[in-house]
């Protein structure tokens, strides 16, 4: 039986594929229908930032709370 955290790496890992690849994902797909507090995207003369705001945050809290530990 595997450890339960190796099943939320494994779950981070994908969500982080799916983050790299929603740049050329929104190339032909509108992700306008999405909540901005999920995904955010800038696009720009052919350049396209898609990013999450909501990990963002995640990730901030969680490197102060490291630090403060």
């Amino acid at each position: 039986m595997t450890h339960p955290l190796t099943w939320l790496g494994i779950a981070f890992i994908l969500l982080g594929v799916a983050l790299v690849l929603m740049p050329f994902v929104g190339k032909y797909i509108d992700l306008s229908r999405i909540p901005s507090w999920l995904i955010y995207v800038y696009q720009s003369d052919g350049f396209y930032f898609v990013t999450s705001p909501l990990l963002i945050v995640l990730s901030a809290l969680l490197i102060i709370f490291y630090f403060l530990t």
